[in-house]
């Protein structure tokens, strides 16, 4: 896995209505992150929103798939990828975006509290 850094700057360019997105490296990809929550994921210069199912039928009805770490292992993460047509559209980017973020800040108070985003890494 790999990211061009040109793609990350492409990324936080097309997440600016969402607000101050960072974006840091963690096991050869990166982890996208809104007020210390990540909602989102790169690997090899691909997005993945996280879903849950309140937002995954979107991804499915788009034919997307979601995040696969391991190409030879079955382990699946809750994060599907963004369509093309989806990122290229800054309006659109930040409804999906919005909707990730609220997955994760609703996961976060199911699993108790939420981690600052250093001890995140």
């Amino acid at each position: 896995m790999g990211i061009n850094n040109s793609y990350k700057e492409y990324l936080i360019d097309q997440l600016g209505e969402l607000g101050a997105v960072t974006i840091k490296n963690m096991f050869g990809g990166a982890g996208i992150y809104f007020e210390g929550f990540i909602f989102g994921l790169i690997a090899d210069d691909t997005l993945y929103f996280k879903v849950d199912d309140s937002n995954r039928s979107d991804y499915e009805r788009a034919g997307m798939e979601p995040f696969k770490p391991f190409s030879d292992r079955p382990m699946l993460m809750p994060y599907y990828e963004v369509p093309v047509d989806i990122l290229e559209d800054r309006k659109q980017i930040a409804d999906w975006a919005s909707k990730a973020l609220l997955v994760s800040r609703n996961s976060k108070r199911k699993s108790g509290k939420r981690r600052s985003q250093s001890e995140e890494q």
